[in-house]
C-alpha cells in the first residue's frame, strides 16, 4: 500500500500539470485586457515569485553542468547518469505546490494583497524567527524523516540521488514538501501578523532560501574555507555544499537546514565536515583528474548549440531536435557563437567512466559552417592543435578527433598535427576506421551493388576497396578520373573491375543500396528507386526527403553497459550511444594500440577494429545488422 501523501496527485499529467498555473495566469491577464489596474496583484506576484524560483534552480543547474570552470571544485567526482536525470524530471513540483497554498492564503487573507513594498523592520523580524523557529524545526523534523518508517516509504526518495545537483533539492514527497512549507512560512507569517511584512520581505525570504538550498546540493564547493579561517565563528551560521554532501554519503549527520549550530547542539555534527571542505577548497587550483581518453568535438550549428547540460540538463538528456523554445534564445546564442569566435578556447563540456578510466568530450568553440570559410581554417587547426598538445602535457592517452576536426582539406585527417609534432605521446585517433566498420557491417549481405557519394574521400575510399574485396559493385561518383584510378589500383587486380566511375546520379536509377558520404538535396534523391536505403556518413545528415525509402542514421555505436555516470546525449544519438569516430577513439583507448590512426584508413583494419569494438562491449545501433556483407 502506498503511504499517503507519498506520491504527487499530478504525477500522471506529464507537462500538462503546469495548467496548474492556468487560473492565476487567466485572472492576472483578464484584469490587465479589461480592467484599468491589475486588481488581485497577489495572482501575478505568485506568478513571478514561482518564475523566480524556477530561475535560481536553473541558473545553479547551469553553473554546475559548467565543468570547465567547476571541475576542480567537485565534491563527488562521479557524473549525474540518465538515471537520476528522469528520477528528477519532476524537480519543480514543490514550486507547484507552494504556489497552491500561497493562493489559498491570498484568498483567506485579503490583507495580504495590501502589504507594503519596503519594512525594514521585517528582514530583522524574519531572520530573527528564522533563526529561533524554522531551523530548530526543520531539524528535528528531518532527524524524524530519518528513521524507519519515514525514511523508507518518505525521505528516501530525496537520497536516492546519487550525484546532488541543485534539483535535487526539490525532489520529495508531498509530504516532506508540505513540512517545508510550514517551515519556510512560519517567519513570514509571523512577521505579517507582527505588522512588519512586506512584499520585498516575501521575495526576498524565499529567493534567499532556494538559494541556499541549491548552494547545498550543488556539488560544487564555492565557499572559499579562508572566510572560516578569518571568522571561525561563521561556520556554525552557514553551511557548504561540502556539509551537507556528507549527509547524503553519511546519513546520520548534518542535519542543519542551513545553520550548522544546531548540528553541534544536537550532537550529530560530522566531525569530519570542516576537514573535507578544506581539501576540497585547497585541491581546487590543481589541475583535477588527468583523462584517459579524450573526444574532441565541435558545434554543428545555432540551435544545437544549445542541446548541452549547462543550458537545459533534460533537453541534454535526449537526443538532440528542434523545439520551439530554442527560438527566443537563438539571438543569444549567436552572439555567445561570435563571441567564441574571437575569445574561447576549447573547453570541457561532459565526461563519463569506463572500467575505471576517465573520458572527456571537450569541444572546439567552433561551428559548422566555420569549417567551410578559408579564412577560419588557420584558427580551426590552432584550436585543434592546441588541444592535442594540451592533452599531451596532461598525459591523455587518447585523442579522438570528431566529423570535422579531421576533415581531410583542414588537416589531412589529422596528419598535419602528428607530422608537425613526431614526439606526441597522446595518440591521435580520427576513427574512421570503426566508421567504416558500422557501415559495412549494415550493408546485407545479399547486396551485389551500391551507389557511394563521397567516393574519394578517406571513408567512400575505403568502404570502395572493402566492397570490391567481397565481390560487390561500387558506382563511385566522382567527376575526377585520376582520383578514382588511383582508388581502383590499390584493389586486387581480380577486383578493380567491381569498382566503377559514374559522374551523374542517373547512374544509380535502378540502385538499392546508396551510401551518402557527400550531402544530396531532395532532388537529387530523386534518382534512386522505391525502396532505397540510404547509407550515410555525411554530417550532417540528409533530409530524408522520401517516403518510399528507408534512411539510416550516422554510424554509431552503443557504449558498453558498465559505463558511469553519463546523462547527456551525442547530437541526434540516442541514450547510451556515441558517433563510431567518437567509439573508434574508445576501442583504441581499451586495446591499448600506440599507433596514431590518421591520414588515409587501412583496409585491412577495419575487421580488426570491428571485432574489437564488440569485443570490448560495444554494440551496433542498426537493426540491420544481422544480415551483412561479412
Amino acid at each position: 500500500m502506498v503511504a499517503p501523501l507519498s506520491a504527487w496527485p499530478w504525477e500522471n499529467l506529464g507537462i500538462f500539470k503546469y495548467i496548474l498555473y492556468g487560473p492565476l495566469a487567466a485572472k492576472v491577464l483578464h484584469s490587465w485586457i479589461y480592467e484599468d489596474t491589475i486588481k488581485d496583484l497577489w495572482c501575478l506576484h505568485i506568478l513571478l515569485i514561482c518564475a523566480l524560483r524556477g530561475l535560481v534552480h536553473q541558473l545553479w543547474s547551469s553553473y554546475t553542468n559548467m565543468l570547465f570552470l567547476t571541475r576542480n571544485r567537485r565534491i563527488q567526482q562521479q557524473g549525474v547518469d540518465f538515471k537520476q536525470i528522469d528520477g528528477e524530471w519532476d524537480w519543480d513540483n514543490f514550486i507547484i505546490l507552494q504556489a497552491l497554498l500561497a493562493s489559498m492564503a491570498c484568498l483567506t487573507f485579503q490583507s495580504l494583497d495590501a502589504l507594503p513594498l519596503w519594512n525594514p523592520k521585517g528582514f530583522i523580524t524574519l531572520l530573527i524567527l528564522h533563526i529561533t523557529i524554522s531551523e530548530p524545526l526543520y531539524y528535528w523534523a528531518h532527524r524524524s524523516f530519518h528513521e524507519s518508517y519515514l525514511f523508507t516509504h518518505y525521505h528516501s526518495l530525496h537520497h536516492s540521488s546519487p550525484v546532488l545537483h541543485p534539483f535535487t533539492a526539490g525532489l520529495a514527497t508531498p509530504l516532506e514538501h508540505l513540512i517545508l512549507c510550514i517551515v519556510i512560512g512560519i517567519p513570514m507569517m509571523g512577521c505579517i501578523l507582527m505588522g512588519y511584512g512586506s512584499t520585498s520581505m516575501i521575495y526576498g525570504y524565499v529567493l534567499a532560501f532556494d538559494f541556499l538550498r541549491c548552494l547545498g546540493h550543488s556539488n560544487v564547493e564555492v565557499v572559499p574555507h579562508g572566510i572560516f579561517n578569518n571568522l571561525p565563528f561563521l561556520k556554525y551560521f552557514l553551511y557548504t555544499p561540502t556539509y551537507h554532501s556528507l549527509h547524503h554519503t553519511e546519513m546520520g549527520t548534518n542535519f542543519c537546514l542551513f545553520m550548522p549550530l544546531f548540528d553541534a547542539i544536537g550532537n550529530t555534527l560530522n566531525s569530519n565536515s570542516w576537514h573535507l571542505h578544506k581539501k576540497i577548497s585547497s585541491d581546487s587550483e590543481g589541475k583535477g583528474k588527468v583523462p584517459d581518453f579524450v573526444f574532441l568535438a565541435h558545434g554543428v550549428d545555432v540551435t544545437s548549440a544549445m542541446h548541452v547540460p549547462f543550458v537545459f540538463r533534460s533537453f541534454a538528456s535526449i537526443p538532440f531536435s528542434m523545439r520551439i523554445f530554442l527560438l527566443p534564445m537563438w539571438p543569444f546564442t549567436f552572439l555567445i557563437m561570435l563571441m567564441m569566435w574571437t575569445m574561447s578556447k576549447t573547453f570541457l563540456l561532459t565526461f563519463y567512466n569506463l572500467r575505471g578510466r576517465l573520458h572527456q568530450t571537450w569541444v572546439v568553440p567552433r561551428f559548422g559552417f566555420q569549417y567551410f570559410l578559408p579564412f577560419a581554417t588557420a584558427g580551426i587547426n590552432k584550436c585543434i592543435e592546441e588541444a592535442i598538445l594540451r592533452a599531451d602535457r596532461m598525459g591523455v592517452k587518447v585523442i579522438s578527433l570528431a566529423a570535422l576536426n579531421k576533415n581531410e582539406a583542414l588537416n589531412g585527417g589529422g596528419t598535419l598535427f602528428v607530422n608537425k609534432h613526431p614526439e606526441l605521446k597522446v595518440r591521435v585517433v580520427h576513427g574512421n576506421t570503426l566508421t567504416a566498420a558500422v557501415i559495412l557491417n549494415e550493408i546485407p549481405k545479399d547486396v551485389k551493388e551500391v551507389f557511394l557519394t563521397g567516393a574519394t574521400s578517406k571513408l567512400g575510399r575505403a568502404i570502395a576497396l572493402y566492397l570490391c574485396r567481397k565481390r560487390v559493385r561500387v558506382l563511385m561518383l566522382t567527376l575526377s578520373t585520376e582520383r578514382f584510378q588511383n582508388i581502383q589500383k590499390e584493389a586486387p587486380a581480380d577486383c578493380q573491375s567491381y569498382l566503377v566511375q559514374v559522374t551523374k546520379y542517373q547512374a544509380a536509377q535502378n540502385c538499392k543500396t546508396w551510401i551518402v558520404g557527400k550531402w544530396i538535396t531532395p532532388r537529387q534523391q530523386n534518382w534512386a528507386p522505391p525502396g532505397t536505403h540510404f547509407h550515410q556518413f555525411v554530417v550532417p545528415p540528409i533530409l530524408a526527403f522520401r517516403r518510399d525509402c528507408t534512411y539510416g542514421d550516422l554510424a554509431a555505436m552503443r557504449l558498453p553497459d558498465d559505463v558511469q555516470g553519463l546523462g547527456c546525449c551525442e547530437y541526434t544519438m540516442g541514450r547510451g550511444v556515441v558517433h563510431a569516430c567518437h567509439a573508434g577513439g574508445v576501442v583504441h583507448h581499451l586495446e591499448g594500440w600506440t599507433h596514431h590512426e590518421v591520414g588515409a584508413l587501412d583496409v585491412d583494419r577495419i575487421d580488426l577494429v570491428w571485432e574489437a569494438a564488440l569485443k570490448h562491449g560495444l554494440r551496433p545501433v542498426s537493426s540491420v545488422n544481422m544480415n551483412t556483407v561479412k
